[in-house]
């Protein structure tokens, strides 16, 4: 087997995505170091084809044997009733012997880790790690790798590589999101499709109205670091990684070909390389690139609100339709085989088909030039409109395996053979003993023998391993082997032959057995770990307000409102120093730390809970796993978590009180059945839910100054939304908040008595914030909300 070697800074890993057996096949032709993969379960491209164990098993081998890795994504957030088939997977996948395992939710960490420890741990970028403390905290847990938030400069990237030592994974060419990874809320809200559970329906890329005026104001281009190569590796990147399991693998060939051409370039030839690798990238159908933030904190041409959401290569649009024929002038050459998608003027999902044949008049023909009106027959009547939008998304000319030849290969390839170290005696003339080391198991075998006197050729240790190197299909290879003195006698080649069969199926037998009892031990271990389910854990009720200013801090001596959630901000800091008596009730006030916290930030941030520290206060709430070494010099600090770090199981509940957590929060997109499963297992972390909040559909470091100013977005489907922007970071929210205010006694039912309304955006003071509190006093509806996932589930 060739040898697989890690990637380094001095030779980093090309990484590509694999949504598909053809798109895998392709990113092997072109030349990509390693391949990233989901299965059918927790995947965060739950709409790629995906694999199941079977196709993972001989991938693995297929990669292992030119030398390659393979890295599976458990990227999703996992709900309680999903455990048991979580700890299958990783028995399962522990067994495959995959390179790593990437993940979002810390349910997957504390079972591989505790159960499955030989599994590699990759934190994906949906954890939105972004600082030098983030990267600390997953070098403390065990992790190998961690995929770095894509909003980085490289200045930041080589801050953060100057202070860690983990393995650092970036983006470097694909799609991109418009907030950061893991914190997108949007197709959640709108529709109960959780993006952190795989099922993004992509809102972000639909036009928008604001003052009159469409837009395309959420959807960015797609990142290409085509010409940034060298600097990501003098920052530190040690594996490159390309975004798109939901792409074709005519896309995955181009652009890992792209990428390696550029390098494998040696200095002299660098330029003509990129300027070849450039034009393979045209052909790969994506968005407009941009450079993202990799050369700095505020791209310009990150978006283009003019520019359709919708990837591909715009022919034209359609100007007549007839049956289940479109017409339309295309602006480029196009081909029977190439693959159109239609996209609605009204900004519906686009629907995609393959051209079978297409006719310039009533002439048929294989391809049309560029400028050509052409007609196109299609598999769909009335679906399309004039004015609809073609695309073309991928082009017959290049990867052409189809799905059932990829299957055929996959089918052939052999699973990775087991090393074997052999030791041969034959302590007389009448028996061989064979004892045999492979996969930490020992094994011995006598076997009776005839032999012979030998007149030429005695028995030797080079007849003896060409024997035994003889494998065939028994799932091992020989590595080694060692023999004492052998008399001078011939052993017929047919009783050896059976003597390797014989002795191989005892081996196979063995090694069976013990993987089975392995697998079946730490399968069993873990699942005796999973919480069992029982009565809801009895908590008194408990309300923490969250405002926006230290001025509000006087709603403390409404009756009902035991605790406030504040900002930690400066002002905030003075305010409370100015509000008498008010802020003198430190138990009563929790500091709210900025969810981003970029390095250059890292020093006021310490300064200020140093500030707190000294005049009594204890208790912080955390966003981000880059929060917790603020506190490693305050062991008597509180520390409780937002909804930002993921809850939805109790694994995750256990996970985050291992790391330090005093309490936490449900997640705040999930669902009545899943909240009632969670809150009967006894964690021992008291949980707090979310009853009102403005809900952050969107996160993000783009900004969005000019949305902010004229206000007033809305969508062709009627909802309203806002945008604010904080300390460098925009927020876009729904003008429709999110209330369970009237679902309490629902909520005592499931055992959640710890609730927490969020009126930070409205004030506490204002006619709303007054109308919230006393919709909260009497458990009343509030009109014009919304209670997200509660009713209806997320999916």
């Amino acid at each position: 087997m060739t040898d697989r070697k890690s990637p380094s800074p001095t030779r980093p890993e090309l990484l590509a995505p694999a949504g598909s057996l053809e798109a895998f096949f392709a990113a092997a032709e072109a030349g990509a170091d390693a391949v990233y993969c989901g299965l059918k379960a927790f995947s965060a491209r739950a709409k790629a084809k995906n694999f199941n164990v079977t196709d993972l098993e001989k991938m693995s081998a297929a990669q292992h044997a030119a030398g390659r890795r393979l890295y599976v994504t458990l990227n999703t957030l996992v709900k309680e009733r999903e455990l048991p088939e979580l700890v299958d997977t990783l028995a399962t996948l522990d067994q495959i012997g995959v390179d790593g395992l990437i993940l979002q939710d810390l349910a997957v960490w504390k079972l591989a880790r505790e159960h499955f420890p030989k599994l590699e741990l990759h934190a994906s970028t949906q954890m939105t790690v972004h600082n030098a403390a983030g990267v600390k905290m997953l070098e403390r847990m065990g992790f190998a790798r961690g995929v770095l938030a894509r909003e980085l400069t490289l200045d930041e990237i080589t801050a953060i590589r100057r202070q860690t030592h983990l393995e650092l994974e970036h983006f470097i060419h694909g799609a991109l999101c418009f907030s950061f990874s893991g914190q997108c809320y949007f197709s959640s809200f709108l529709g109960g499709q959780s993006g952190n559970r795989g099922r993004c329906t992509q809102p972000c890329r639909r036009r928008y109205r604001q003052r009159g005026k469409d837009g395309y104001f959420f959807s960015p281009n797609d990142l290409s670091a085509i010409d940034l190569l060298p600097e990501l590796i003098a920052a530190g990147i040690c594996s490159l990684k390309i975004e798109g399991r939901m792409k074709s693998a005519e896309y995955v060939h181009n652009v890992v070909s792209a990428y390696r051409m550029v390098l494998d370039a040696d200095h002299n030839h660098r330029q003509d390389a990129l300027k070849e690798a450039k034009l393979l990238l045209k052909e790969a159908f994506g968005r407009p690139p941009t450079r993202g933030f990799l050369t700095g904190p505020a791209p310009v041409d990150i978006v283009s609100p003019n520019l359709r959401g919708a990837t591909g290569r715009w022919l034209g649009n359609i100007s007549q339709v007839r049956g289940r024929q479109i017409g339309f002038k295309t602006r480029d050459l196009l081909q029977a085989g190439d693959r159109l998608r239609v996209q609605p003027a009204s900004d519906r999902p686009g629907t995609a088909f393959t051209v079978r044949t297409l006719q310039l008049g009533k002439r048929p023909v294989k391809q049309a030039a560029a400028g050509s009106q052409v007609n196109v027959p299609t598999p769909f009547a009335d679906r399309f409109q004039v004015g609809d939008a073609v695309f073309k998304v991928s082009s017959r000319q290049a990867f052409t395996l189809s799905e059932a030849a990829c299957r055929k290969r996959l089918d052939r390839i052999s699973t990775e053979p087991t090393a074997l170290i052999l030791r041969i005696l034959m302590p007389d003339n009448h028996s061989l003993q064979l004892t045999a080391e492979l996969a930490g198991i020992e094994h011995t075998a006598r076997f009776e023998v005839e032999t012979f006197p030998a007149k030429d050729n005695p028995l030797s240790r080079e007849t003896l391993r060409a024997a035994f190197s003889q494998t065939g299909s028994s799932g091992f290879r020989l590595e080694q082997l060692t023999c004492r003195k052998l008399p001078p006698v011939v052993i017929p080649p047919s009783r050896l032959k059976q003597i390797r069969r014989e002795f191989y199926a005892q081996l196979a037998q063995q090694l069976s057995f013990r993987r089975q009892n392995r697998d079946s031990s730490a399968r069993q271990r873990a699942r005796r770990s999973l919480l069992a389910c029982g009565e809801p854990a009895g908590q008194e009720r408990r309300t923490t307000l969250g405002l926006g200013n230290a001025r509000d801090l006087q709603i403390l001596a409404r009756d009902g409102i035991d605790r406030v959630l504040l900002p930690l901000s400066a002002g905030n800091i003075q305010g409370v120093q100015q509000a008498g008596r008010w802020g003198r009730q430190t138990e009563r006030i929790v500091w709210d730390l900025p969810f981003l916290l970029l390095d250059d930030q890292w020093q006021q941030t310490e300064d200020l809970i140093r500030t707190l520290y000294e005049q009594g206060f204890r208790r912080f709430r955390l966003g981000n796993l880059g929060h917790f070494p603020l506190f490693d010099d305050y062991p008597e600090a509180e520390l409780e978590g937002s909804y930002r770090l993921f809850i939805l199981n109790s694994q995750a509940a256990l996970a985050w009180r291992e790391l330090g957590l005093s309490g936490g929060m449900a997640y705040i997109e999930d669902d009545r059945d899943n909240l009632a499963d969670l809150f009967s297992r006894p964690t021992g972390l008291p949980l707090d839910l979310t009853v009102y909040a403005s809900v952050p559909l969107l996160t993000s470091r783009i900004p969005l100054k000019n949305l902010q100013k004229e206000g007033g977005i809305s969508s062709d489907r009627g909802d309203r939304f806002r945008v604010q922007q904080r300390s460098g970071v925009s927020i876009l929210s729904s003008e429709t908040d999110f209330s369970l205010l009237d679902r309490q006694q629902d909520l005592a039912a499931l055992g959640i008595r710890r609730l927490t309304v969020d009126l930070s955006h409205l004030g506490a003071f204002s006619p709303r914030g007054k109308q919230v509190l006393n919709a909260l006093q009497k458990e009343n509806p509030l009109p014009n909300t919304s209670v997200f996932n509660f009713d209806f589930g997320m999916e």
